[in-house]
């Protein structure tokens, strides 16, 4: 437990007679990246609240501990240890970027010196410097989410919240924002993530849990997610109607679509199974026009522990490969 930078027993939440935790547990190593996945509504938000103080649990659950203190009895030494970045930003559009941080050095105590240091240097580590004399209203909605990251750090904390922090930015920007997440974790950071995005959790972190109607329907890495779910497989497409024939008979209980000239192997999607699918089909002289490889992905998970997930955008899937021949 001593490795921990967040435990938690146990949480519940209801407002009124709508039970938005119902006994969540967490345990988040120090310097690693916790992803708390799952839709809209499904609870995630009100975990960070509770976390950071911002809400109180509900009477019946469990411990919380956070950087080492008891969120009951120490909330405001739990306050000094974190940082939170909520989903709608905390950046003021009326002042510059500069100001911005210096305001916030200002609620940290630092001293007027420090506090310029600091903001110098947080602007020059998010790429700001030369919009730190702008109006933060005149800035992307990138450049705001770096700012908000930016007046976080200012008191340098060890654990961040980061509450669903690329929604509604474009793709290179939030490329640009995890690899911001990635510095903090090499730095000895920790990070607790929410994200509705599949393609982030696995992007970035050490372990996730979905979290589902209040409460955590797995956890795990990534990959030991995907190995909950069955349903890979090879998918082979041909042209000629006699080498598909060939290939069916070669490849006894593949699922076989003849309107397309497919055919669905069962695989784990490694380099021996599809081995054993392609010498088949070498051995019977057949070769396919097209071969796909699917493995499942966090989309398959989502969707196997959910029922559904609507409201979870869809995110290509790069474990899926194909392979064109030449017939």
């Amino acid at each position: 437990m001593t490795d921990l930078a967040i435990s938690a027993t146990g949480l519940r939440k209801a407002y009124g007679d709508k039970t938005v935790l119902d006994g969540v547990d967490l345990a988040v190593p120090r310097g690693s990246v916790f992803a708390l996945l799952g839709p809209n509504g499904a609870g995630k938000t009100t975990t960070v609240k509770i976390l950071s103080t911002l809400v109180s649990a509900d009477p019946g659950s469990g411990p919380v501990r956070v950087g080492g203190h008891d969120l009951a009895t120490a909330p405001q030494a739990v306050r000094a240890a974190i940082g939170v970045t909520g989903q709608f930003s905390a950046v003021d559009g009326l002042i510059t970027g500069e100001e911005n941080m210096l305001l916030m050095a200002d609620l940290q105590h630092l001293s007027k010196s420090e506090g310029r240091r600091v903001t110098a240097e947080l602007l020059e580590r998010f790429d700001l410097v030369d919009a730190a004399k702008k109006p933060a209203s005149t800035y992307s909605g990138g450049m705001k989410r770096r700012l908000d990251i930016a007046m976080t750090l200012v008191g340098d904390p060890r654990i961040i919240f980061l509450d669903e922090p690329t929604t509604g930015l474009d793709p290179r920007s939030r490329h640009t924002m995890w690899g911001i997440i990635r510095e903090l974790v090499n730095g000895g950071v920790t990070v607790l993530l929410t994200t509705q995005y599949l393609e982030e959790a696995d992007e970035l972190a050490d372990r996730i849990a979905v979290l589902h109607d209040g409460t955590i329907a797995a956890e795990g890495t990534a990959d030991e997610l995907k190995r909950l779910v069955p349903g890979g497989h090879v998918r082979l497409r041909f042209t000629d109607p006699a080498a598909y024939r060939s290939a069916a008979d070669a490849l006894a209980g593949a699922a076989a679509d003849d309107e397309a000239l497919a055919l669905q192997v069962p695989s784990d999607g490694s380099q021996r199974a599809l081995r054993s699918v392609l010498d088949r089909l070498d051995a019977a002289g057949v070769e396919a026009d097209e071969l796909t490889v699917h493995t499942p992905d966090l989309d398959d998970v989502f969707f196997a522990l959910t029922g559904g997930g609507a409201g979870v955008p869809a995110q290509p899937k790069p474990q899926t490969k194909t392979l064109t021949q030449e017939a």
